[in-house]
């Protein structure tokens, strides 16, 4: 079959230590310390194989995220930029969709033809975290040592190929999204949108606790995680949705997905206006309910946040970078305010209730697709996903 597969150069930054499971397995917490000189490669693998209670997916389409991008592309000393676990060489490819083939042994609730989507954390559901309910921090999945769990398309080969093995336990089923879509095209394009739809989900509803009808939500980035905080807040009855983005390609895509008010902070700051201001005005000088961070833009994005936080206003963050920033706590206590961290999409019931959204017509992400590209032209697709003019570019195998 034909994959998608980033090799990289083991090579440890000075004065970076491993771990001697790390050194020994290399899997590794932290990628962009250790891995340099990274390569996508287009080639030739074996057809996988389902073993007891895998399935066997033939992929029907697999969106580029903005890790898979960060995994290509290199600082001033050449290591990858992308900051987090990572076994290289790997199928790349995480957000995917397409029919199950073939079933391993023991498979009970998946058969050939069904139609899936599949989570990217591959939690043991043993552990300590796992059995509290914190399956996004599975300690097996982030233990060096073990390399039976870990992430799809990060430590274990992906589904930025024509095939992909998977464990029935992390499937769901989107058949009902062909009901929505009546073409199979178009629900599997929705069905690759489940997982970042999910990551945006877990993170506004499970980990800060949702937000009342009428609430004041304002999304940082309209990256595809952004857009679908937009979607998401729109469809659970924001009063206003306010999005700051640079892109003109996904400024229009945030009014797309619903957002009321979408801001170029650029262009504001030439104007002597800066994004805080424009949101207490927006908001006649309440603030914001809830701030979403999916810019991954730390040190410009908490220094507004903390200026426009309504009182009881909460924080939810998403986006990554390996960057340390002042927080000024004073105002969390002032403003009885709170910030959440937030990794993964998994557990929660969140792959169900996106799915179950999208086959109700309350959110449509396949109107942030705006390329797609065959398998073959895979690399043509990373050309163009470094230049940041997509909303979602989406491989077709």
């Amino acid at each position: 079959m034909r994959a998608a597969v980033v090799y990289a150069e083991f090579s440890p930054r000075p004065g970076y230590k491993l771990t001697e499971d790390e050194k020994r397995t290399r899997k590794v917490r932290e990628g962009n310390k250790v891995w340099k000189n990274p390569k996508l490669v287009l080639e030739d693998k074996p057809k996988p194989k389902p073993g007891p209670k895998e399935v066997l997916i033939r992929v029907k389409a697999c969106g580029i995220c903005g890790s898979d991008i960060h995994f290509v592309e290199t600082d001033e000393e050449g290591y990858m930029i992308y900051p987090g676990l990572t076994r290289f060489p790997v199928v790349i490819g995480h957000e995917f969709s397409g029919v199950v083939e073939e079933v391993g042994p023991g498979v009970q609730t998946l058969k050939p033809g069904d139609m899936v989507t599949s989570e990217e954390m591959l939690w043991c559901g043993e552990c300590d975290a796992c059995r509290m309910g914190y399956v996004n921090h599975c300690i097996r999945l982030n233990d060096p040592a073990d390399l039976e769990y870990g992430e799809l398309g990060f430590t274990k080969d992906g589904a930025m190929a024509e095939y992909v093995v998977v464990k029935e336990k992390y499937c769901w089923k989107i058949n009902s999204l062909l009901d929505r879509y009546k073409s199979e095209d178009r629900a599997y394009e929705a069905g690759s949108l489940v997982e970042p739809t999910s990551v945006s989900y877990h993170a506004i509803f499970n980990r800060a606790g949702g937000f009342k009808p009428g609430a004041y939500v304002v999304v940082w980035g309209a990256g595809p995680i952004g857009l679908a905080a937009i979607g998401l807040s729109k469809a659970a009855g924001a009063g206003k949705v306010i999005c700051f983005e640079i892109s003109p390609v996904r400024i229009d895509l945030a009014k797309a997905m619903g957002a009321d008010y979408v801001f170029n902070p650029v262009e504001l700051k030439k104007k002597g206006i800066e994004p805080w201001e424009k949101i207490l005005d927006v908001t006649g000088g309440e603030g914001a309910d809830l701030h979403v961070e999916a810019a991954g833009a730390p040190a410009e994005t908490l220094p507004q946040m903390q200026k426009s936080l309504a009182i009881g206003g909460k924080i939810t963050w998403i986006g990554r970078a390996p960057k340390e920033v002042p927080i000024y706590l004073e105002i969390f206590q002032v403003r009885r305010a709170q910030l959440f961290g937030s990794q993964g999409h998994s557990g929660w019931g969140t792959f169900k209730n996106v799915i179950r959204l999208m086959a109700a017509g309350k959110i449509d992400m396949t109107k942030i697709i705006t390329s797609r590209f065959s398998l073959d032209d895979v690399l043509k697709a990373f050309e163009r996903a470094h230049k940041r003019i997509d909303g979602k570019i989406t491989i077709k195998p």
